[in-house]
């Protein structure tokens, strides 16, 4: 899946920083809400992505209770990014 795509799915714009606070709320309401209904395991991961990117995703053993993969995805997502941020710290 296309971040830019759900973000303006979404949120009604591909730029994180245009985002408005009520925009933000319901387009966060709306990802929860698919996000806890969708089946298909490629695009809730990409949803939980999002959701982490945005900073409201829920731990990855709370998101992927009962799919190790995906939740063992989730972890590799979250180990890769704190390493890209503090090789960002350290440059």
């Amino acid at each position: 899946m296309d971040i830019d795509a759900l973000l303006q799915h979404y949120f009604g714009t591909d730029d994180p920083d245009t985002i408005t606070d009520l925009g933000f709320t319901l387009g966060s309401e709306r990802l929860r809400v698919d996000f806890g209904t969708e089946k298909e395991p490629g695009r809730r991961f990409a949803l939980w992505v999002l959701m982490e990117v945005l900073g409201f995703a829920p731990l990855p053993a709370e998101a992927f209770p009962k799919d190790p993969d995906l939740k063992r995805a989730a972890e590799d997502y979250l180990t890769a990014a704190e390493r890209m941020e503090r090789e960002e710290e350290e440059e």
